[in-house]
């Protein structure tokens, strides 16, 4: 982020510039590009040295812009929670998501984050559509998992919590970004200052491991750059933006962002069978109607 774009007023004219969908966009891309990467060093600096990295390096980067402590301390109760609670899911959800990642291919950790989302709609809003939505879903996810995946339930299970997680980021995140995307980034920063805090007696002696290759600490600071700051900063600038509802539709690329991405960086090639899963997944994603959001909230968005 440039010093421009990192005051509360230049997030704010960033956020109306330019339009919701192209923020994004851009996310797509980096929430899967940054764990790519962050594959490639597993070998290196191992799974939890590499989260690390991931989220030390965005709230160093944070820090200085957001002031955490600041935003902390300013809060009023229910601010705070909701700091902590974003927080703990930010630490926990990046831990398991690349845990998933050391044993399953992208596609299918990626795909399995969205089912979460699907039957959080169809409990707020029991409907044939999202009824039917959640079954191609679940059974686009089950053509991914296939037989020969049966065998690490270990690795299914990190993906199973990390699409738990997953759940709790969106609506965390949007909670976060109500009020205009300045604030939804300083608190942002808060809960990543938070999450480093909880993750910082995990990964650190794993990370410590690199900090005598330079090449291997600048490549880990990439990582967190690629998959916690640049994605996490566009999704506060679209969610201030974006009603629920319209942010929750547009997910349904990332399944397939992840695929793509997955083959030009990790040579992991989708089978047809895969492709059709992948495709079943965006559908029930694209399909799904989320609770519709209140008039006050409504009200809100327009104003901001």
């Amino acid at each position: 982020m440039s010093s421009e774009i990192a005051t509360p007023t230049g997030l704010n004219r960033a956020a109306q510039a330019v339009p919701p969908h192209a923020w994004f966009g851009v996310s797509a891309i980096f929430h899967y590009l940054g764990p790519a990467f962050a594959i490639l060093l597993f070998p290196v600096v191992g799974v939890l040295g590499v989260a690390w990295f991931r989220i030390a390096t965005a709230a160093l980067i944070f820090a200085p812009i957001t002031k955490p402590w600041r935003t902390i301390r300013e809060a009023d109760a229910k601010t705070r929670w909701l700091l902590i609670g974003l927080g703990i899911c930010l630490a926990v959800m990046n831990t398991s998501f690349y845990l998933a990642l050391d044993k399953l291919p992208m596609s299918l950790v990626a795909a399995m984050e969205f089912v979460g989302t699907i039957g959080v709609a169809l409990f707020g809003l029991r409907t044939k559509r999202n009824a039917l939505a959640l079954v191609l879903a679940v059974i686009g996810v089950f053509m991914l998992i296939d037989v020969k995946w049966a065998s690490d339930p270990l690795g299914l299970f990190w993906a199973a919590l990390n699409a738990a997680l997953f759940v709790g980021y969106i609506i965390l995140g949007h909670k976060a970004s109500e009020g205009g995307a300045s604030g939804g980034v300083e608190r942002l920063g808060a809960a990543m200052a938070i999450a480093f805090v909880i993750l910082m007696p995990i990964g650190f002696l794993e990370a410590a491991r690199a900090f005598g290759m330079p090449f291997v600490v600048l490549a880990g600071i990439g990582v967190g750059i690629c998959s916690s700051v640049i994605p996490y900063v566009c999704d506060q600038l679209a969610m201030s933006r974006l009603p629920r509802a319209s942010f929750a539709l547009l997910l349904a690329i990332l399944p397939a962002t992840a695929t793509i991405i997955a083959a030009i960086v990790l040579a992991q090639i989708p089978t047809l069978q895969d492709l059709f899963g992948i495709a079943l997944v965006m559908i029930g994603i694209a399909l799904h109607r989320p609770p519709p959001i209140s008039k006050q909230v409504i009200k809100q968005e327009r104003v901001a």
